[in-house]
């Protein structure tokens, strides 16, 4: 078959390849003339600018768009997640060579709590430069010893690791707190209720002495939050409790915080919220209100997130075609743009949490304030690290643990009914909690003297008495605060790899009045030994107590209590056997090896209190209540400042109303009796009768000003009223104010309510009313003042009035006067035995060991009479607090366990001359109140002579 031609056109076969070369030729022509062009036109243009300016112009383009990318990888890279248990070969970040520790130090013979749990008998703990290095039994440690290492024999002592206190505001306000230092909250007409952009870093003052105050009790490490005023409080920032700890002992913030000598874009980060209360207080919004301004704000921070991520795309788009227009246009300022990455500093934080970059911790009390938390969680899409104050989150645990972040509860242990949010509180909360798998953890949320951190553990010590397990109670200010943080790689534990911060205590950590006798930081000691010694005393029945694992408070299945109750409850005869230990006036000595004992009441009077045997013959048929380990106290008696007068601190219709500070109270037709508006029910007087607290005197509501009132005499059991006998003495005392609280209304100096009170005395001296009993010494005056030269004032009132039975309540500074006070015979109501200088009139203040002294023991010593009331100015919901308050007291005094019950019962009797009655209250527990884990099981009224109390409970 011949071949068809076809003029200027070859057809060639598949194999013909020099044909196909041929076809190709003029596509690589094209090509070739292309690049050139690209070179030529485009390329070397951009490269080789023939303008300087064109250059720059580009550079400035090209650095843009690096650094944009730069911080897009950063907003999509998680936080580092950090090996646990942390690597053996690690470093401590904030170790330095000229003042970190240098030396290595060996604990011998500790008892360990290493944040997990308790180990089995006795274990030595190695650390250098600040890191722990090695925890073993001691047969293994032989190794370790070498010419430089310190060694500390600590005998057998318990050791923990350093506290984590998750919710503090020291260093934002100081102690003592002036206007010019306080910088907790971000309050301005400006900036409204979300300053997230505000930081408590910018707020911290590296010189505020409460830090070591609060490194004293053992806390270690404390996460630094804003206020709770706004919506969104701002960012909070974690330092260890050291001052002046940086290589030139210089006062500096960075050299405070947890994370320094980490690079800032490796540092973890946290956020204040609130809701509830405060926010709706301070900014009148509504919740409704602050849900919306709070989704709008959310709003924002999304769309400038989907801004970035799409600039992000586009950026990368561009750097990988190298598409110079595209670049310009992403990186030059125009009329909608100033170009580059879209940033806005003031949604920066919020856009970081979005990301997940920053953790948030939200001031929550309620139910309803969690669950619209939840809901904005999911519909924003970020996670809540941990749920702060959270006083009714037992009511909703499985809510919380639904909503699958693990979210962990910073909550008070007792303190509570301050607020309407805090009204729904549960002294059982840990335990419900644990009980459903959801981690808590015990804060201070330091800033007054009720919140003082110094005391965190104790906190742990309450919830377990109230049935949290001890390892969880242990663990709550431990490691369960510092996984929260997302810090468990380096604190909240003692074991190797960890930072070396550990305390050595100096009885079991969840024992009453367990104090630091060590505090190691970075793996330096904080703590003089000899200033420690100083401040303990040798003696003290308190402080031979064998050291053992505190007790849980009994709690009778309510069926059980109720068939027990109902058979005793307005009786008058009853039998308690089982009681090995007697504090009641006359019955304090029995000679028995086993102190087993039963207590026979006939008609609410003591028949018999002996040995079994001695009293068979009283006890039969009579209904018998046995007990295991049976104490038999007088009832106690409490001064409180708003028992029966004030159900809800914060709330003014549950109250009687503050004495206005402006009423003349120089004629005593104007004092304020505080028995006209007491009642004699609520959750404080509960809290009363689960403390053995069986009578209370209750002063005016006192809120600032000279002026004070009559107090009252109350019975607690909420069997009586005003018209039959819950009243049992009408008028107690004057109350009057001196110092700093009394500059108000129409009293401008201390001196001026110094002279105001002069004469008062002298004006009524021979007058028939109040003030004129005053004067003849027939009705006590007890002025409320914190400082020793205001308490001099006084001391001097007494000299020229000795008629006078003048007391001292609150007494902050008066150990530093005890002597004069001796002399004077005035008594002190002494309710700062465990203070501190959160104002400048106490700045002076005994801390207590192991720092200094404590108030009762320098007060025993100078032999004034004294006894222990709790502070109550924000509600009673510490009273039952009052007989651990007590023990507390006199193990640092060294006093007997009997001394200390006087101390809340007899002394408080006699100092205010209250009026004897019947043969006194009585009320056997079970477990010795002087320790954590005692409840009262039977409370009988000496004036009655019935059972007023069986098994008391409360929230």
């Amino acid at each position: 078959m011949g071949t068809l031609n076809v003029p200027g056109v070859a057809f060639l076969r598949p194999s013909d390849d020099r044909g196909r070369r041929r076809l190709h030729l003029p596509i690589v022509t094209v090509f070739l003339v292309a690049s050139l062009f690209y070179v030529q036109f485009w390329l070397i243009p951009s490269r080789i600018s023939s303008s300087p300016s064109e250059l720059k112009l580009n550079e400035y383009a090209i650095n843009r768009l690096e650094e944009g990318l730069r911080k897009c990888t950063e907003f999509n890279t998680p936080p580092i997640e950090y090996a646990i248990p942390p690597t053996s070969t690690g470093t401590n970040s904030r170790w330095n060579k000229y003042s970190g520790q240098n030396h290595t130090v060996i604990l011998k013979n500790v008892t360990l709590f290493d944040g997990d749990k308790w180990f089995d008998g006795t274990v030595d703990v190695l650390f250098a430069k600040g890191m722990i290095t090695a925890v073993a039994a001691d047969a293994k440690t032989a190794e370790w010893f070498d010419d430089d290492a310190e060694v500390f024999d600590v005998g057998g002592k318990y050791v923990t690791p350093g506290l984590v206190d998750l919710h503090s505001h020291h260093l934002v306000g100081t102690w003592p707190a002036f206007s010019a230092t306080e910088d907790t909250n971000e309050v301005n007409d400006e900036f409204g209720t979300l300053t997230p952009f505000v930081r408590s870093l910018d707020g911290i003052k590296p010189y505020d002495e409460g830090t070591t105050i609060i490194r004293s009790g053992g806390v270690t490490t404390s996460l630094i939050l804003p206020g709770s005023a706004n919506v969104m409080g701002g960012e909070a920032f974690i330092v260890k409790n050291v001052l002046r700890a940086g290589k030139d002992g210089e006062e500096t913030v960075e050299e405070m915080l947890l994370e320094h000598g980490i690079p800032k874009e490796d540092r973890r980060r946290y956020m204040k919220m609130a809701c509830g209360e405060n926010p709706r207080r301070v900014y009148k919004h509504t919740r409704m209100g602050n849900a919306w301004v709070f989704r709008k704000h959310m709003e924002r921070a999304v769309e400038l997130r989907e801004k970035q991520d799409a600039w992000c795309l586009a950026a990368a788009v561009a750097q990988d075609k190298g598409d110079k227009n595209a670049i310009h246009t992403l990186t030059m300022p125009n009329e909608s743009s100033k170009g580059g990455l879209p940033e806005q500093l003031e949604l920066e934080s919020s856009v970081a949490i979005l990301r997940g970059k920053v953790g948030v911790n939200t001031h929550c009390y309620e139910p309803e304030d969690f669950e619209d938390m939840l809901l904005h969680t999911k519909e924003f899409g970020f996670r809540i690290q941990a749920f702060h104050h959270a006083l009714e989150a037992w009511k909703v645990p499985e809510m919380i643990k639904d909503s699958g972040y693990n979210i962990t509860i910073a909550t008070f242990s007792d303190f509570a009914l301050y607020k309407h949010e805090g009204y729904g509180a549960s002294l059982y909360a840990g335990k419900i909690l644990e009980e459903h798998g959801v981690p808590v953890a015990y804060k201070s949320d330091h800033g007054e003297e009720t919140t003082n951190a110094k005391y965190v553990m104790s906190q742990a010590a309450m919830a377990h008495s109230f049935g949290m397990s001890e390892i969880k109670a242990m663990q709550s200010v431990t490691s369960v605060p510092a996984k929260s943080l997302e810090q468990d790689h380096r604190i909240g534990y003692v074991k190797v790899g960890y930072d070396a911060d550990l305390v050595v205590w100096d009885s079991h950590p969840l024992s009453v009045g367990a104090t630091p006798l060590q505090v190691f930081v970075d793996g330096k000691v904080t703590l003089d030994p000899k200033k420690t010694k100083d401040s303990m005393p040798s003696s003290g029945s308190v402080l031979n107590r064998k050291s053992m694992q505190p007790a849980v408070r009994p709690l009778l299945d309510e069926s059980i209590r109720d068939d027990i109750c109902s058979k005793l409850n307005g009786g008058s005869d009853i039998v308690i056997t089982g009681i090995r230990t007697s504090f009641l006036q006359d019955y304090q000595s029995f000679d028995t090896a086993d102190r087993n004992l039963t207590l026979v009441l006939e008609s609410g009077r003591i028949a018999c209190f002996d040995v079994s045997d001695k009293c068979m013959s009283t006890n039969r048929g009579l209904p018998t209540v046995q007990l295991n380990n049976g104490h038999a106290l007088p009832g106690l008696t409490a001064v409180s400042q708003s028992l029966g007068l004030a159900e809800i601190f914060a709330e003014k219709s549950t109250a009687d109303g503050v004495v206005n500070a402006k009423t003349d109270v120089t004629d005593p037709e104007k004092l304020v009796y505080a028995k006209y508006g007491i009642h004699l029910e609520g959750r404080g007087f509960q809290r009363a009768r689960i403390g053995g607290v069986t009578r209370a005197v209750t002063t005016p509501l006192m809120n600032g000003g000279f002026g004070g009132g009559v107090s009252v005499g109350i019975k607690t059991s909420g069997k009586k009223t005003v018209l039959d006998g819950g009243i049992f003495q009408s008028d107690v005392a004057v109350h009057l104010v001196i110092g700093q609280d009394a500059k108000d209304g129409d009293i401008a100096t201390v001196s001026t309510a110094v002279a105001k009170l002069r004469k008062i005395l002298k004006d009524n001296s021979a007058e028939d009313n109040m003030y004129g009993k005053v004067v003849n010494g027939s009705i006590p005056l007890i002025i409320h003042v914190e400082n020793k030269y205001d308490i001099m004032q006084m001391i001097e009132v007494k000299k020229e009035y000795s008629s006078v039975n003048l007391i001292i309540m609150g007494g902050a500074e008066a150990p530093l006067v005890a002597h004069e006070l001796a002399a004077a015979d005035i008594p002190i109501i002494l309710t700062r035995n465990r203070g501190g200088p959160d104002v400048f009139e106490k700045k002076d203040i005994l801390i207590g060991p192991p720092l200094t002294r404590s108030a009762a023991s320098v007060l025993a010593e100078a032999n004034v009479t004294f006894g222990i009331a709790i502070p109550s100015t924000e509600g009673d919901s510490k009273i039952h607090f009052l007989p651990l308050e007590a023990s507390w007291a006199a193990k640092y005094a060294g006093l007997s366990d009997q001394a200390a019950v006087d101390l809340v019962s007899v002394n408080i009797e006699n100092i205010l001359g209250l009026e004897k009655r019947g043969k006194g209250d009585i009320v056997v527990w079970e477990g010795n109140p002087l320790e954590y884990g005692a409840a009262p099981a039977i409370v009988i009224d000496g004036d009655e002579g019935a059972v007023v109390g069986c098994w008391p409970v409360s929230n």
